[in-house]
């Protein structure tokens, strides 16, 4: 240090003093550092944070919801509470928090039924776009192609051939309109340019009980069942929906090489904020669910439930990815002729 320094006993008091001054600077500089984060946090009001799930207890959206939300409670001050908020479609669950106080206490855990409710119900009092924010793209999961296992397909390429020389006479099962069955099964068919006979169920197992039985000819499954499925003789995997094959089942081809690159499919979860939430409190939320989501103990219990990507992206990237997803589900529902009721 240059400039004037004391002579004599003044010269270790006038160093600690500097010494004391430039920790102080530094600490303040951390400090206006941190600053934005731990105001980010404050934002999010001292008391249980809500989270509304869409799917009932038990299930795949389920249980990665009430994953996230223990994370969560073990992160920050509050308590994330799940909440099953079922029926239609998602949309009972979604409206509740579309006319929610928007300061990040009531939070939408929702899946891809999300992208398809505009496109499905005609009188809904809130706008999936304009009045909910994604906070983060939590998970993708895949789909699995199945065929009876008696049925003389092998590959994607027999199951298309047939159909091509008995159009309409082949069946495929579905969960009803808006559900995953239904949408990865009209995502396959517009791509391969099919025609088949759609049969509903209410759920995909007694579906899978008719496949074993041979009375339905394909079946799109949620990659855990559908895997489990399979490895039980009760269906053939053909393919599976994702844009990458399955650690679970490695030998089976996703659909993209099997020549069909425009059926690639994944079910997704999202968590969602009512529009006008402060941008601190969103920020918030997704780094702290980012964090929980790369916790290796979390990473492996997804994986376990069929989980084959974890996202955890910015709420930017969510938003797009949401909004894409929408126009896409629109777009295929329109062509197979699905309009509004």
């Amino acid at each position: 240090m240059r400039g004037w320094q004391p002579e004599g006993g003044n010269k270790m008091m006038w160093w600690r003093t500097a010494l004391s001054r430039r920790l102080a600077l530094m600490l303040a500089a951390a400090g206006m550092a941190a600053a934005p984060a731990l105001a980010g946090a404050a934002e999010l009001p001292n008391k249980p944070v809500k989270m509304l799930v869409i799917a009932s207890a038990g299930g795949p959206t389920d249980l990665v919801a009430r994953l996230l939300a223990d994370g969560l409670s073990k992160r920050l001050p509050q308590r994330f509470v799940v909440e099953n908020r079922t029926g239609a479609g998602g949309n009972i669950a979604a409206s509740a928090v579309a006319h929610a106080e928007p300061d990040g206490t009531t939070l939408l855990f929702t899946n891809t039924s999300h992208a398809v409710n505009r496109a499905l119900y005609a009188k809904l009092d809130y706008d999936p776009v304009k009045d909910l924010v994604p906070v983060t793209v939590v998970a993708e999961s895949p789909m699995v192609l199945l065929v009876p296992p008696s049925s003389p397909d092998r590959s994607v390429a027999d199951l298309v051939a047939r159909a091509r020389r008995e159009p309409g006479r082949l069946r495929y099962a579905s969960a009803g309109n808006g559900g995953a069955l239904q949408l990865v099964s009209l995502l396959f068919l517009k791509a391969a340019g099919l025609k088949m006979e759609e049969v509903a169920y209410r759920g995909s197992a007694p579906a899978v009980l008719d496949l074993a039985a041979g009375r339905i000819d394909m079946l799109y499954d949620a990659g855990i069942t559908g895997f489990a499925t399979a490895q039980g003789g009760q269906g053939r995997a053909l393919a599976v929906s994702a844009p990458a094959r399955s650690p679970v089942m490695p030998d089976v081809p996703t659909v993209a090489e099997a020549g069909f690159p425009d059926a690639t499919f994944s079910v997704w979860q999202v968590l969602m904020a009512p529009r006008g939430t402060p941008p601190g409190v969103i920020a918030t939320l997704q780094k702290e669910a980012a964090a929980v989501l790369g916790d290796e103990a979390v990473r492996q219990q997804l994986t376990r439930l069929g989980v084959d990507r974890i996202v955890g992206n910015d709420p930017a990237a969510a938003q797009s990815y949401v909004a894409g997803e929408i126009a896409r589900w629109e777009s295929v529902l329109r062509e197979a002729g699905i309009a509004p009721q």
